[in-house]
């Protein structure tokens, strides 16, 4: 990589902002049609189709299973994401269906079109807490206020692993043991990952500690650091490891871990970065910020085992 190419991800890096894709769902409540705003992370979408207009199986695991399509050495299976959302959608002309790729799935979602491309800040990004009505509030993870109208940004890992007849939790492995019941940081906006997380995490003896966004992530640690300026002890008597998603409303993990690894105290702790899409940008710009790991959500079996050498490294670096 050349020094002007370091040079454009630094700067890159730590702007705390995503792309969204809006889309929406049309749906009649009670006789009168009404529109829904949604919306996806642009990186997660491979493309947009017209609709294949299938019928759904009878064999369907899942009501809103509509079945599976070839597409680009694929075979995806299709989902009426209206369905599963519990709404009424009317069916139209404009109907489309989203092909989106993450966690090594490809995976069609049917909606009633798609509107536009948004680019916002985080900080734009409204936790969806005591804002939302008949939606499962695991679904929705933040909201933007698009001019007349609210996205409502959706967890795609939720509605995956609430289709997966397995329970994706259970099904990680657990076959490590930490030493001393080391003291995990876990921020994450999705109530699904967290659960694996702590679940994994606490299988292998850590104490954890979690919290929904970076910005509540940061907070958290500059009270620790104070605490323990207060108290006399190094910062590692409340916290050993630091894991992050990278995206979250208010602060990602980019911006979380910028702030960290430039603090004299806490930059000492290691941090781990994951997210659903680890392409090569989004590690090297995960490198810029000086994150210890980055590893993809499909392979977060190994959270506690990465976790575990990590500590290890850092006490024996500073021993």
């Amino acid at each position: 990589m050349t020094e002007q190419s370091k040079k454009e991800i630094l700067l890159e890096t730590g702007t705390n902002e995503l792309e969204i894709l809006e889309f929406c769902i049309d749906e009649t409540v009670d006789g009168k049609p009404v529109r829904s705003y949604f919306g996806v992370n642009v990186a997660k979408v491979m493309q947009v189709i017209e609709s294949p207009d299938l019928e759904p199986p009878e064999s369907a695991p899942h009501e809103c299973y509509l079945g599976t399509i070839p597409l680009r050495g694929h075979i995806l299976p299709v989902v009426d994401l209206a369905i599963w959302l519990g709404m009424n959608r009317e069916p139209g002309e404009d109907d489309v269906v989203i092909v989106t790729e993450f966690s090594q799935s490809v995976t069609g979602f049917l909606v009633s079109g798609v509107t536009q491309i948004h680019r916002v800040g985080w900080p734009e990004v409204i936790p969806p807490q005591g804002l939302l009505g008949s939606l499962d509030a695991d679904t929705i993870i933040g909201l933007v206020d698009i001019e007349d109208h609210f996205i409502q940004l959706l967890d795609l890992e939720h509605i995956l692993s609430d289709l997966e007849p397995s329970d994706a939790i259970e099904a990680w492995t657990l076959d490590v043991h930490a030493e001393g019941a080391p003291k995990a940081l876990i921020a994450d906006d999705s109530a699904t990952i967290r659960a694996m997380l702590k679940n994994n995490l606490e299988a292998a003896n850590f104490v954890t500690r979690v919290v929904n966004t970076g910005e509540e992530a940061l907070d958290a640690l500059r009270a620790i650091r104070e605490q323990a300026s207060q108290e006399g002890k190094p910062v590692t008597d409340y916290v050993d490891i630091i894991i992050s998603d990278i995206e979250m409303p208010r602060m990602d993990g980019f911006t979380l871990t910028k702030n960290v690894k430039e603090d004299d105290v806490l930059g000492r702790l290691p941090v781990i970065l994951y997210s659903s899409i680890i392409t090569d940008e989004l590690r090297h710009k995960g490198d810029s910020v000086r994150a210890d790991a980055q590893i993809s959500k499909p392979d977060m079996d190994q959270m506690a085992s990465l976790a575990i050498k990590l500590i290890k490294e850092r006490a024996e670096a500073v021993a």
